[in-house]
Protein backbone atom coordinates (compact mmCIF):
# COMPACT_ATOMS: atom_id res chain seq x y z
CA UNK A 1 0.00 0.00 0.00
CA UNK A 2 1.64 3.24 -1.13
CA UNK A 3 1.28 6.39 0.95
CA UNK A 4 -1.52 8.63 -0.28
CA UNK A 5 -2.36 12.26 0.39
CA UNK A 6 -4.65 13.59 3.09
CA UNK A 7 -6.86 14.93 0.32
CA UNK A 8 -7.28 11.41 -1.08
CA UNK A 9 -8.06 9.99 2.37
CA UNK A 10 -10.72 12.70 2.88
CA UNK A 11 -12.19 11.84 -0.53
CA UNK A 12 -12.34 8.15 0.42
CA UNK A 13 -14.07 9.07 3.68
CA UNK A 14 -16.73 11.28 2.09
CA UNK A 15 -17.36 8.92 -0.82
CA UNK A 16 -17.56 5.63 1.04
CA UNK A 17 -18.23 6.40 4.72
CA UNK A 18 -21.62 4.68 4.83
CA UNK A 19 -20.66 1.49 2.97
CA UNK A 20 -20.24 -1.66 5.06
CA UNK A 21 -17.53 -4.16 4.16
CA UNK A 22 -17.99 -7.72 5.40
CA UNK A 23 -14.74 -9.35 6.50
CA UNK A 24 -14.81 -12.52 4.45
CA UNK A 25 -11.70 -14.68 4.18
CA UNK A 26 -10.72 -12.84 0.97
CA UNK A 27 -11.18 -9.38 2.52
CA UNK A 28 -9.13 -10.40 5.58
CA UNK A 29 -6.35 -11.51 3.21
CA UNK A 30 -6.27 -8.42 0.96
CA UNK A 31 -6.48 -5.94 3.85
CA UNK A 32 -3.91 -7.79 5.96
CA UNK A 33 -6.26 -7.83 8.97
CA UNK A 34 -4.63 -9.65 11.90
CA UNK A 35 -7.78 -11.31 13.21
CA UNK A 36 -6.13 -12.57 16.40
CA UNK A 37 -5.19 -9.00 17.35
CA UNK A 38 -8.75 -7.59 17.25
CA UNK A 39 -9.97 -6.66 20.74
CA UNK A 40 -12.70 -4.63 22.39
CA UNK A 41 -11.49 -2.32 25.17
CA UNK A 42 -13.95 -1.27 27.85
CA UNK A 43 -12.53 0.60 30.81
CA UNK A 44 -9.17 -1.02 31.51
CA UNK A 45 -10.20 -4.47 30.30
CA UNK A 46 -9.77 -6.13 26.90
CA UNK A 47 -12.04 -8.73 25.31
CA UNK A 48 -11.09 -10.74 22.21
CA UNK A 49 -13.68 -10.41 19.46
CA UNK A 50 -14.24 -11.06 15.77
CA UNK A 51 -14.92 -8.17 13.44
CA UNK A 52 -17.85 -9.09 11.20
CA UNK A 53 -18.12 -5.90 9.14
CA UNK A 54 -17.11 -2.26 9.19
CA UNK A 55 -17.71 1.07 7.52
CA UNK A 56 -16.10 4.42 8.39
CA UNK A 57 -19.05 5.14 10.68
CA UNK A 58 -19.31 1.94 12.66
CA UNK A 59 -18.69 -1.79 12.92
CA UNK A 60 -20.31 -5.05 13.89
CA UNK A 61 -18.34 -7.45 16.06
CA UNK A 62 -18.97 -10.88 17.51
CA UNK A 63 -17.98 -11.49 21.13
CA UNK A 64 -18.53 -13.88 24.03
CA UNK A 65 -20.87 -12.16 26.52
CA UNK A 66 -20.63 -14.86 29.20
CA UNK A 67 -17.40 -13.21 30.36
CA UNK A 68 -19.18 -10.28 32.01
CA UNK A 69 -18.78 -8.03 28.98
CA UNK A 70 -22.37 -6.74 28.97
CA UNK A 71 -22.19 -5.71 32.63
CA UNK A 72 -18.92 -3.92 31.98
CA UNK A 73 -20.44 -2.13 29.00
CA UNK A 74 -23.39 -1.01 31.12
CA UNK A 75 -21.02 0.42 33.74
CA UNK A 76 -19.17 2.34 31.00
CA UNK A 77 -22.42 3.70 29.49
CA UNK A 78 -21.66 1.50 26.45
CA UNK A 79 -18.51 3.45 25.51
CA UNK A 80 -15.70 1.29 24.16
CA UNK A 81 -12.65 1.30 21.91
CA UNK A 82 -12.14 -1.19 19.09
CA UNK A 83 -8.53 -2.23 18.57
CA UNK A 84 -7.63 -3.20 15.00
CA UNK A 85 -4.33 -4.40 13.60
CA UNK A 86 -3.21 -4.85 9.98
CA UNK A 87 -0.03 -6.36 8.48
CA UNK A 88 0.87 -4.36 5.41
CA UNK A 89 3.48 -5.73 2.97
CA UNK A 90 5.50 -2.51 2.75
CA UNK A 91 5.78 -1.98 6.53
CA UNK A 92 7.99 -4.12 8.83
CA UNK A 93 5.64 -3.80 11.80
CA UNK A 94 1.85 -4.16 12.04
CA UNK A 95 -0.28 -1.02 11.90
CA UNK A 96 -2.44 -0.97 15.04
CA UNK A 97 -4.87 1.63 16.34
CA UNK A 98 -7.98 2.16 18.48
CA UNK A 99 -11.33 3.48 17.24
CA UNK A 100 -13.53 5.12 19.88
CA UNK A 101 -17.12 3.91 19.69
CA UNK A 102 -20.41 3.41 21.49
CA UNK A 103 -22.35 0.16 21.49
CA UNK A 104 -25.83 0.83 20.11
CA UNK A 105 -27.11 -2.73 19.76
CA UNK A 106 -26.56 -6.26 21.03
CA UNK A 107 -28.29 -9.40 19.76
CA UNK A 108 -27.63 -13.14 20.06
CA UNK A 109 -25.47 -14.43 17.24
CA UNK A 110 -27.18 -17.36 15.53
CA UNK A 111 -28.68 -19.71 18.12
CA UNK A 112 -25.92 -19.18 20.65
CA UNK A 113 -26.68 -18.02 24.19
CA UNK A 114 -23.03 -17.15 24.80
CA UNK A 115 -22.13 -15.17 21.68
CA UNK A 116 -23.64 -11.81 20.69
CA UNK A 117 -23.38 -9.55 17.66
CA UNK A 118 -22.57 -6.05 18.93
CA UNK A 119 -23.27 -3.00 16.79
CA UNK A 120 -20.79 -0.17 17.33
CA UNK A 121 -21.17 3.44 16.26
CA UNK A 122 -17.85 5.26 15.92
CA UNK A 123 -17.62 8.42 18.04
CA UNK A 124 -15.32 10.22 15.60
CA UNK A 125 -13.82 9.80 12.16
CA UNK A 126 -11.58 6.72 12.43
CA UNK A 127 -7.83 6.48 11.89
CA UNK A 128 -6.49 7.54 8.49
CA UNK A 129 -4.91 4.07 8.30
CA UNK A 130 -8.35 2.42 8.38
CA UNK A 131 -9.73 4.88 5.80
CA UNK A 132 -6.76 4.24 3.47
CA UNK A 133 -6.89 0.44 3.79
CA UNK A 134 -10.66 0.18 3.34
CA UNK A 135 -10.87 3.08 0.88
CA UNK A 136 -8.51 1.42 -1.60
CA UNK A 137 -10.62 -1.72 -1.48
CA UNK A 138 -13.93 0.13 -1.92
CA UNK A 139 -12.52 2.32 -4.69
CA UNK A 140 -11.29 -0.76 -6.59
CA UNK A 141 -14.67 -2.44 -6.24
CA UNK A 142 -16.55 0.60 -7.56
CA UNK A 143 -14.15 1.17 -10.47
CA UNK A 144 -14.18 -2.50 -11.44
CA UNK A 145 -17.76 -1.82 -12.53
CA UNK A 146 -17.46 1.81 -13.71
CA UNK A 147 -14.29 1.22 -15.73
CA UNK A 148 -14.60 -2.49 -16.41
CA UNK A 149 -13.91 -2.25 -20.17
CA UNK A 150 -10.94 0.13 -19.95
CA UNK A 151 -8.08 -1.92 -21.36
CA UNK A 152 -4.46 -1.46 -20.32
CA UNK A 153 -1.99 -2.35 -23.10
CA UNK A 154 0.92 -4.28 -21.62
CA UNK A 155 3.76 -2.14 -22.85
CA UNK A 156 7.10 -2.50 -21.09
CA UNK A 157 6.38 0.70 -19.13
CA UNK A 158 2.89 -0.38 -18.06
CA UNK A 159 4.16 -3.82 -17.12
CA UNK A 160 6.79 -2.19 -14.88
CA UNK A 161 4.25 0.12 -13.22
CA UNK A 162 1.87 -2.79 -12.65
CA UNK A 163 4.79 -4.80 -11.19
CA UNK A 164 3.72 -7.69 -13.42
CA UNK A 165 6.21 -10.56 -13.43
CA UNK A 166 5.84 -11.36 -17.14
CA UNK A 167 3.44 -11.12 -20.04
CA UNK A 168 4.27 -14.76 -20.77
CA UNK A 169 1.98 -17.02 -18.77
CA UNK A 170 -0.44 -19.97 -18.95
CA UNK A 171 -4.10 -20.24 -19.78
CA UNK A 172 -5.79 -23.45 -18.68
CA UNK A 173 -8.33 -24.83 -21.15
CA UNK A 174 -10.18 -27.94 -19.99
CA UNK A 175 -7.50 -28.10 -17.26
CA UNK A 176 -4.71 -28.34 -19.86
CA UNK A 177 -2.09 -25.54 -19.59
CA UNK A 178 -1.38 -23.64 -22.80
CA UNK A 179 1.42 -21.09 -23.11
CA UNK A 180 0.28 -17.59 -24.06
CA UNK A 181 1.35 -13.94 -24.08
CA UNK A 182 -0.88 -11.29 -22.52
CA UNK A 183 -1.48 -8.30 -24.80
CA UNK A 184 -3.74 -6.25 -22.51
CA UNK A 185 -5.74 -6.56 -19.30
CA UNK A 186 -8.84 -4.95 -17.79
CA UNK A 187 -11.23 -5.51 -14.90
CA UNK A 188 -13.46 -7.53 -17.23
CA UNK A 189 -11.00 -9.57 -19.27
CA UNK A 190 -7.76 -9.95 -21.17
CA UNK A 191 -6.53 -10.34 -24.72
CA UNK A 192 -3.89 -13.02 -25.19
CA UNK A 193 -1.87 -14.51 -28.04
CA UNK A 194 -1.37 -18.25 -28.36
CA UNK A 195 -0.99 -21.15 -30.76
CA UNK A 196 -4.28 -22.69 -31.80
CA UNK A 197 -7.28 -22.78 -34.07
CA UNK A 198 -9.86 -20.14 -33.24
CA UNK A 199 -12.99 -22.14 -34.06
CA UNK A 200 -12.00 -24.83 -31.57
CA UNK A 201 -11.52 -22.29 -28.76
CA UNK A 202 -14.47 -19.93 -29.20
CA UNK A 203 -16.97 -20.14 -26.30
CA UNK A 204 -14.62 -22.43 -24.38
CA UNK A 205 -13.97 -21.67 -20.72
CA UNK A 206 -10.44 -20.90 -19.59
CA UNK A 207 -8.44 -19.78 -16.56
CA UNK A 208 -5.56 -17.38 -17.01
CA UNK A 209 -2.72 -16.98 -14.53
CA UNK A 210 -1.46 -13.44 -13.85
CA UNK A 211 1.50 -12.89 -11.52
CA UNK A 212 2.77 -9.75 -9.78
CA UNK A 213 5.74 -8.74 -7.64
CA UNK A 214 6.18 -6.54 -4.57
CA UNK A 215 4.28 -8.15 -2.95
CA UNK A 216 4.30 -11.51 -4.73
CA UNK A 217 0.77 -12.43 -5.80
CA UNK A 218 -0.59 -14.92 -8.30
CA UNK A 219 -4.19 -14.84 -9.54
CA UNK A 220 -5.99 -17.54 -11.53
CA UNK A 221 -9.01 -15.88 -13.14
CA UNK A 222 -11.83 -17.78 -14.84
CA UNK A 223 -13.51 -16.64 -18.04
CA UNK A 224 -14.80 -17.54 -21.49
CA UNK A 225 -13.29 -16.94 -24.93
CA UNK A 226 -15.64 -14.58 -26.76
CA UNK A 227 -13.67 -13.12 -29.67
CA UNK A 228 -10.73 -13.92 -31.92
CA UNK A 229 -8.44 -11.75 -34.01
CA UNK A 230 -5.84 -12.53 -36.66
CA UNK A 231 -2.16 -12.04 -35.77
CA UNK A 232 -0.55 -10.48 -38.83
CA UNK A 233 2.32 -12.44 -40.32
CA UNK A 234 1.83 -15.45 -38.03
CA UNK A 235 -0.80 -17.83 -39.36
CA UNK A 236 -0.27 -20.34 -36.57
CA UNK A 237 -0.93 -17.72 -33.86
CA UNK A 238 -4.30 -16.34 -32.76
CA UNK A 239 -5.35 -13.47 -30.52
CA UNK A 240 -8.20 -14.43 -28.21
CA UNK A 241 -10.31 -12.27 -25.89
CA UNK A 242 -11.09 -13.94 -22.56
CA UNK A 243 -14.04 -12.33 -20.76
CA UNK A 244 -13.73 -12.84 -17.02
CA UNK A 245 -16.46 -14.35 -14.90
CA UNK A 246 -17.20 -11.29 -12.73
CA UNK A 247 -17.83 -13.37 -9.62
CA UNK A 248 -14.40 -14.97 -9.85
CA UNK A 249 -12.25 -11.84 -10.27
CA UNK A 250 -10.09 -11.64 -7.11
CA UNK A 251 -10.23 -8.47 -5.04
CA UNK A 252 -6.43 -8.35 -4.98
CA UNK A 253 -6.37 -8.14 -8.78
CA UNK A 254 -8.96 -5.34 -8.76
CA UNK A 255 -6.87 -3.36 -6.27
CA UNK A 256 -3.69 -3.83 -8.34
CA UNK A 257 -5.35 -2.58 -11.52
CA UNK A 258 -7.19 0.26 -9.80
CA UNK A 259 -3.98 1.53 -8.15
CA UNK A 260 -2.30 1.53 -11.57
CA UNK A 261 -5.17 3.45 -13.22
CA UNK A 262 -5.14 5.98 -10.36
CA UNK A 263 -1.41 6.52 -10.90
CA UNK A 264 -1.92 7.04 -14.64
CA UNK A 265 -4.66 9.60 -13.97
CA UNK A 266 -2.39 11.46 -11.54
CA UNK A 267 0.54 11.44 -14.01
CA UNK A 268 -1.67 12.81 -16.80
CA UNK A 269 -3.25 15.55 -14.68
CA UNK A 270 -2.36 19.08 -15.86
CA UNK A 271 0.35 20.66 -13.71
CA UNK A 272 -1.77 23.77 -12.96
CA UNK A 273 -4.61 21.78 -11.36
Amino acid sequence: MSTITGQKISAYYERYKGIDVTFTKEIIHVTGLMAQQVHLKCGNDFWPCVIYSSSFEGAKIVANVKTGLLNKLQQANNYVSLRLSFKLPEKPNPVSFFVAARMVGSNPYGNSQDINMLTLEFSNRPSDDLIEIMGRLLDANVNSTKRKDERVPLTADNQRKLKMVSRETCVYIQKVPRRCILRDISFSGTKLIMLGIAKFLMDKEGEVQIEFDDPTESFLIKGKFVRTEIVEGKKEMIAMVLNFDESSVPMGYKIRLNDFLATVRADNRPQNE
